[in-house]
């Protein structure tokens, strides 16, 4: 265990932050395999704008690479774009 009060305070951050870090994530896990499961193209237009933004305020903090980021929401436009067919 840490013997510095300074590093105890950053294991105490780091800790709060890695929880903080893991709820978000999979909040939007949660939200994205929602959304596959949606079957109407109005649904999904609906809800795409929140997801799309969740996913890049994910990459903005630094909880998912911006190219995995990029890649999720192009993978959700197209599903969105295929149900209109």
């Amino acid at each position: 265990m840490a013997n510095h009060s300074a590093t105890r305070k950053s294991v105490r951050q780091s800790a709060t932050r890695n929880e903080r870090n893991r709820y978000q994530g999979k909040t939007t896990r949660n939200m994205i395999r929602d959304f596959k499961l949606i079957d109407t193209k109005a649904t999904a237009t609906e809800k795409l704008p929140g997801i799309i933004s969740k996913i890049d305020k994910l990459a903005k903090r630094g909880i998912i690479h911006k190219n995995k980021a990029a890649n999720l929401k192009s993978q959700l436009s197209l599903k969105t774009a295929a149900l209109a067919k």
